[in-house]
């Protein structure tokens, strides 16, 4: 789930429908498909994967690849050493 408004829009949305912050990647969350339905019903629009990155790159919420390593590492980091192990590079 995105965003074609801002951070703080899809922050509050995923809080309506009661999706922890885990499920947050970055710029999108994922969603199980009881919570996509509930979405759905609650004014989400569904779209292709080519329309979501279009929307993400337009409104300048998509994560550059380099971005979107650090914020990985960032989030393997807060789970602590044992996970950070199995990461390869690291």
């Amino acid at each position: 789930m995105v965003s074609d408004v801002s951070m703080d829009d899809l922050h509050q949305f995923a809080t309506h429908l009661g999706v922890p912050r885990r499920a947050f990647h970055g710029d999108h969350y994922d969603l199980p498909q009881h919570i996509r339905d509930l979405a759905l019903t609650h004014g989400a629009q569904e779209v292709s994967s080519r329309e979501l990155v279009a929307i993400l790159t337009r409104t300048g919420l998509r994560m550059s690849p380099a971005q979107r390593r650090a914020y990985v590492r960032e989030e393997v980091i807060d789970q602590g050493p044992e996970v950070l192990a199995h990461i390869p590079g690291q």
